[in-house]
């Protein structure tokens, strides 16, 4: 049996037997006839049975490679291979062909997204300005106390949602915030004079001052819901015309580059944003490149190519 007589054997037991969608079988039957296909040229020939049984995890890779170079992306050549593994299994349980080569090839993974920073102009204007739009005096003073906090200590929504009242440092008192991260990890977080002043003032009009109370309530006396902050932001940007990724994360993210670009190490910033790995911090130091990039093609005389 030829590889191409294996492929329609397997499109019919998958349209048959596992009912798969058309869709589906039009997707798989276009990415084994691009497999079998590249293995005709690379291998000299048209692989048989024996010939995918005797693959390599080094012939799978070189099929990837090609397809990279194809300009496919991680995603669709991760999709791509795990077609292919799905034949072979096919090929395991109804010809024998037991082939472990495309088990041990790592399946192709995105990369994850550069961070997405605010400039310090925009992310200042939230910290200070977002309180203008609020209903109440009293929930200015809640928002600019939680945003000021999110770009101030660089916490998460969900860390800031989760303070009580005896958390929260004073305009005069500690300096610092015992904060529950993720896998329930604590870090302490400097607080600015600012955000301290701030979260001072919505104290004073906080309705429940017990120190087990939530320190941000929403409208009616619970826990402030991170939806409900999340659309308060996005209201604000939208009236003050700011980018459309001004989300309650990025003022972590602004938090994070703007202590890089002010000369901050690593180390130090994998701390205060609470990191287990130094290389989830480390994405930071592209946006830095980034910004770095951007400003010398603004500015350098030489930068248009001239």
């Amino acid at each position: 049996m030829t590889g191409a007589e294996a492929r329609v054997a397997y499109l019919a037991w998958l349209g048959g037997e596992r009912r798969a969608a058309a869709l589906t079988l039009v997707a798989y039957g276009a990415d084994l006839a691009g497999f079998l296909g590249f293995l005709t040229q690379h291998l000299g020939g048209e692989p048989d049975l024996a010939a995918l049984g005797a693959l390599r995890p080094a012939d799978v890779r070189a099929w990837l490679a090609q397809r990279h170079a194809d300009g496919l992306a991680a995603a669709s050549r991760a999709r791509e291979l795990a077609a292919v593994r799905g034949f072979f299994r096919y090929l395991a349980r109804r010809h024998g062909v037991d082939n472990p080569a495309v088990r041990l090839v790592t399946s192709p993974r995105a990369p994850r997204p550069v961070p997405r920073a605010l400039t310090e102009t925009d992310a200042l204007a939230v910290a200070g300005e977002i309180g203008d739009d609020a209903a109440s005096p009293a929930l200015a003073a809640r928002d600019t106390a939680l945003f000021s906090l999110l770009y101030g200590s660089g916490l998460r929504i969900a860390e800031a949602l989760a303070l009580d009242v005896r958390d929260a440092p004073s305009a005069a008192g500690t300096e610092a915030l015992r904060v529950r991260g993720k896998g329930n990890k604590e870090r302490l977080v400097p607080v600015l004079p600012a955000v301290r002043a701030a979260l001072a003032a919505w104290l004073r009009a906080h309705p429940d001052r017990r120190p087990g109370a939530p320190l941000f309530l929403g409208a009616h006396g619970k826990r402030l819901n991170p939806g409900v902050a999340q659309l308060c932001l996005r209201r604000f940007r939208r009236a003050h015309g700011l980018p459309e990724h001004a989300t309650p994360h990025a003022l972590r993210h602004s938090f994070a580059t703007h202590l890089l670009g002010a000369g901050a190490d690593l180390r130090s910033i994998q701390d205060l944003l609470g990191h287990a790995s130094l290389s989830t911090t480390q994405r930071y130091t592209s946006v830095d490149e980034t910004a770095l990039l951007r400003v010398w093609r603004a500015a350098h005389p030489r930068a248009g190519g001239g």
